[in-house]
């Protein structure tokens, strides 16, 4: 059995590729590659210890986000911390980074720590700030981007800041996790790598932890894949075949999740006891213009400001029925939380909940979503 590739169909689509990509193939093969419940192969064939060399799933999987990323390789991590990690652990002593000043808090925490005990130079940028980043990429030594960002969702230029760093020789990461192939493609833009935390839209349920780079550039994809095998980072098998099941669905799931958020995007944007929505799907946003010439979607995740104060905040939260208090995102069901809470969130607006709109029935969520919003906070509650 080996692995067929959308390659041996030219001009396929992407929900395609999804549908298609890191199948076998051959008489009598199975649709689905099958779990491999080992660790130890005997000596001769693809790979003889499945730390170091994967099973037949990883490889699948692999083979699958590659083809959607547009990308040469693609190595799956035992989760997104571990993908990420397995990025900035390249990077020496002294090293110049330039990052988001709203990035992810796993990717803040890395930094703050390679900072101190490394004595990294840190850039830390405006997302939207198209300028500063192209005037901070000579001399980095590392540039990382993401976008939409979380949980701001403000839009980098990536296609600007992709081709100022590969003319400059600067490696050039992008976070694709908001976005997923589907809505942007980094590679296609200049980018050394993508990186998903496909925990999120890629695995799609919350039932797995798994991550993944994809690049063109063999000299990452070997160190990469060495900090993996010896960081004793490789995802499980059982947990590729799950993301792999996912991916298939996630044209369906995305699109879905998509239309649902630009509607509750628009009617929050109208509620009383809404103060801002942040999203780059709404006229007005300031990320709107950029998000129409640089993705082909404006994604299932919003962030919302809501009236009253922090405690205020979370009484509504409270009061939702439906949708679930909960951390992560991406996934079939609609999530909610109050990011500030979070240490290293603290600079976050205090009753900004970031939301990750999922597949349920639109109308089933406004309702929630309105009820919550419309019960009155009484100052004593909010006091407490």
């Amino acid at each position: 059995m080996t692995n067929s590739t959308p390659e041996d169909v030219p001009g396929l689509r992407l929900e395609t590729i999804a549908v298609a990509a890191g199948r076998p193939h051959g008489p009598g093969a199975p649709l689905n590659p099958p779990i491999v419940a080992a660790s130890t192969f005997e000596a001769g064939g693809a790979g003889e210890y499945s730390r170091g060399d994967g099973t037949d799933s990883v490889r699948a999987l692999e083979a699958a986000v590659a083809a959607l990323e547009g990308g040469e390789r693609a190595l799956a991590f035992a989760s997104g911390m571990a993908a990420i990690s397995a990025v900035f652990d390249l990077l020496d002593p002294g090293a110049r980074v330039v990052v988001p000043d709203d990035s992810y808090q796993g990717v803040a925490t890395v930094v703050a720590d390679g900072e101190r005990r490394l004595g990294w130079e840190v850039m830390r940028l405006p997302t939207a700030d198209t300028d500063a980043w192209l005037a901070a990429i000579e001399g980095s030594d590392l540039v990382w981007v993401e976008s939409p960002s979380n949980p701001m969702m403000e839009v980098a230029d990536v296609p600007a800041i992709c081709a100022a760093a590969r003319a400059a020789g600067v490696r050039c990461v992008v976070d694709n996790t908001f976005a997923t192939p589907l809505l942007q493609r980094p590679l296609d833009l200049g980018a050394t790598a993508s990186v998903h935390s496909a925990t999120k839209y890629l695995g799609g349920h919350s039932d797995l932890l798994a991550g993944v780079i994809v690049t063109d550039d063999p000299a990452l994809a070997l160190a990469v894949d060495h900090r993996r095998t010896y960081g004793g980072a490789t995802i499980g098998t059982l947990e590729a075949f799950l993301t792999l099941r996912g991916l298939r669905t996630l044209p369906l799931r995305l699109g879905r999740a998509q239309a649902n958020a630009r509607t509750l995007a628009a009617r929050l944007a109208e509620h009383r006891a809404v103060t801002r929505v942040r999203y780059p799907g709404l006229e007005g946003d300031p990320g709107f213009d950029l998000a129409r010439r640089t993705l082909a979607g404006p994604g299932a995740m919003l962030s919302l400001e809501t009236v009253g104060n922090a405690r205020s905040a979370d009484i509504r939260v409270s009061r939702l029925r439906l949708i679930r208090a909960a951390t992560s995102l991406g996934a079939v069901e609609t999530t909610i939380e109050r990011r500030a809470k979070l240490v290293g969130q603290e600079h976050i607006p205090p009753t900004l909940l970031r939301l990750s709109v999922g597949c349920e029935h639109v109308e089933d969520l406004w309702a929630d979503l309105d009820q919550a919003l419309n019960g009155l906070v009484s100052d004593s509650e909010a006091e407490r």
